[in-house]
């Protein structure tokens, strides 16, 4: 018996949306002995250059609100992961730092999102990634 299809749709957002789900899908099960959430492993796979990051910053990053990344944080630093400081010359804002364990997390995560886009994109065109890059961007500079 011939499994059944699903009906595609024309619409692009809902095709990236399917296509999100299933990356997620993806990339947890890649790296399921880390035991980190999607988020958790987006916040380190932002923070993995070294540089320290406020937490609105990193919200940026991530495409949350910084009351969301707060939450991730919390198990974050829980986990021993990331530090929270002070800025030099603003004690007000919070810099969020990777500690030597969330570095070598981070570095796992890194490694393991460049094998996984390696395997699924090196099929196509470098114009298609292109495209498709530009069109991410275009979406995520949308105004609702």
């Amino acid at each position: 018996m011939k499994p059944e299809s699903v009906p595609t749709s024309p619409s692009a957002l809902l095709a990236l949306q399917r296509a999100a789900h299933a990356t997620l899908h993806l990339i947890t099960s890649e790296l399921v002995d880390l035991d980190l959430t999607a988020s958790e492993i987006n916040a380190l796979a932002n923070l993995a250059d070294g540089h320290g990051r406020t937490v609105s910053q990193l919200g940026a990053a991530v495409g949350a609100k910084p009351t969301t990344v707060t939450s991730v944080l919390d198990r974050l630093e829980r986990r021993s992961h990331i530090t929270r400081g002070t800025r030099a010359g603003d004690r007000r804002s919070v810099l969020i730092e990777l500690t030597d364990s969330g570095r070598e997390t981070a570095a796992v995560i890194t490694r393991t999102l460049a094998d996984l886009e390696h395997r699924t994109l090196s099929g196509l065109p470098t114009a298609a990634v292109a495209g498709f890059h530009a069109v991410l961007d275009a979406l995520t500079k949308a105004e609702p």
